[in-house]
């Protein structure tokens, strides 16, 4: 079980200090939409500098012109990169061959999806990658909880999970099982994010 860090409402200072404090303890970088609106593809290289052996995950939401927007990321050094799953299918396709042509991988994020046709046509569309996401604004009505999960029954894909996680809730995120879990300012915000990184850790191994 991966931990993956979200970099949300943060300066670029914080982004890297927060970074450099819990190094140790994650497996992907997420470089979160605001950051990327505030700073650009910049900051993704400068993170793929600083940090060659963590994978970077750029939350670009692609809605549209999926091709070039891929093609951004992944040239700025993201092996990652989102795409919104209410996208078009020549949306979504357009960033799949972009990122095989990268070597990279699609996340597909499933906010406020509730169909399983939409979880159908994502398959058939062989996307591999999912993210099961409870936006920031929606989490004032509840955090993540596992009847998310019934979305998914049935299918293959590689599954994250987002959404207001922390330590008061990620034995219960962890009981699902999930390829990656998606933290944010449970750990960058906390008084020591190098702790909170690693205690989160510990909850995934154990």
């Amino acid at each position: 079980m991966k931990l993956q860090l979200a970099l949300d409402r943060l300066t670029w200072d914080e982004c890297f200090n927060v970074v450099d404090q819990t190094k140790e303890s994650i497996d992907i970088i997420e470089i979160g939409t605001g950051v990327i609106k505030e700073y650009g593809m910049s900051i993704v290289r400068e993170m793929r500098q600083q940090y060659p052996n963590h994978t970077i995950l750029s939350d670009m939401k692609i809605c549209d012109a999926g091709g070039h927007e891929a093609k951004q990321a992944f040239s700025s050094g993201s092996d990652i990169t989102t795409v919104m799953a209410f996208a078009s299918s020549l949306t979504i396709q357009d960033c799949l061959e972009v990122a095989e042509e990268y070597d990279g991988q699609i996340m597909v994020d499933l906010l406020e999806v509730k169909e399983k046709s939409t979880i159908d046509q994502l398959a058939n569309l062989n996307v591999d990658l999912v993210s099961l996401h409870i936006g920031k604004d929606q989490q004032k009505e509840g955090v993540f909880n596992s009847s998310l999960f019934e979305l998914l029954e049935g299918s293959s894909f590689e599954v994250s999970v987002a959404g207001g996680i922390s330590l008061a809730n990620i034995d219960d995120v962890v009981l699902n099982k999930p390829d990656i879990v998606i933290v944010g300012s449970a750990i960058s915000k906390a008084d020591s994010p190098r702790l909170a990184a690693k205690m989160i850790r510990e909850r995934l191994t154990s």
